[in-house]
């Protein structure tokens, strides 16, 4: 069993979300076959805190701006900035801050899992620019 389409769509949409914030080693992971809670994790990291916090708002107002609005069950951790939870239920965000998203190492923890691809559509664009 994959992923939802649902989970996919918000993914991807708050992915992109990330990416226009600047967040970095943005993954997002399909956990539909070991979890029953959620369907996708999306992993993002910024250098600092108030890149974080950026993040976490850009994040949140792609989804509810979203033809079938998404707003997240649950949040964790805005007050420190340094590793912020979005529950989605379909969908969990995580953004951390680069040394959280080192130590805690997510990416090697659901390393067996499948990834949902995600390109930011800027670097799309980019590329199309420069080979015209």
């Amino acid at each position: 069993m994959t992923a939802s389409d649902r989970a996919r769509e918000l993914a991807l949409a708050a992915a992109q979300a990330a990416a226009d914030k600047k967040a970095q080693d943005i993954v997002i992971i399909d956990v539909a076959d070991q979890l029953v809670i959620t369907d996708a994790f999306l992993l993002a990291s910024a250098p600092n805190e108030r890149q974080v916090t950026a993040i976490v708002d850009a994040i949140e107002e792609a989804l509810v701006g979203l033809p079938e609005k998404a707003k997240p069950v649950r949040r964790e951790g805005e007050r420190a900035g340094r590793w912020v939870l979005l529950d989605y239920v379909d969908l969990v965000v995580h953004v951390q801050h680069s040394e959280e998203r080192e130590f805690y190492a997510l990416d090697r923890l659901w390393k067996d899992c499948p990834t949902i691809p995600f390109v930011d559509r800027d670097l799309v664009e980019a590329e199309a620019g420069i080979a015209e």
